[in-house]
């Protein structure tokens, strides 16, 4: 039985033991103490709040499981997708470079990556 059930179950079992004990004692002549109806009706209270915050995180746990399905989906359409952008493109640096070389000549220079500024001119 999960939480929100239980927790529906104990607010009916509580207002109907506190309307039959005021029923009962009430035919009798007698009076139901009020902290005994002040208790029923407060367990009955605390019950369907917790009732309701379980409903409500249900809900939201549904939903992020839904949403959780969708981004996987997107992500898989969305690497198909790129590779196939990639298949079809190709590298295309490979021109630039040559491109590059060509206007340049054989003998261009290549630079080196490496620290530039004031360390640099020292080594």
């Amino acid at each position: 039985m999960t939480l929100k059930w239980l927790a529906v179950v104990v607010a009916v079992v509580s207002l109907t033991s506190a309307v039959t004990g005021n029923v009962v004692i009430g035919m009798a002549g007698g009076e139901l103490p009020v902290v005994a109806n002040l208790f029923a009706l407060t367990t009955a209270a605390t019950a369907v709040v917790l009732a309701a915050v379980a409903e409500l995180h249900d809900r939201l746990t549904d939903r992020l499981d839904a949403l959780d399905k969708t981004l996987v989906t997107l992500d898989q359409a969305m690497i198909t997708r790129l590779t196939e952008i990639e298949a079809r493109a190709g590298d295309r640096n490979t021109g630039f470079v040559e491109g590059y070389l060509l206007s340049h000549g054989q003998d261009a220079e290549i630079v080196p990556f490496g620290r530039r500024g004031r360390g640099a001119a020292e080594r």
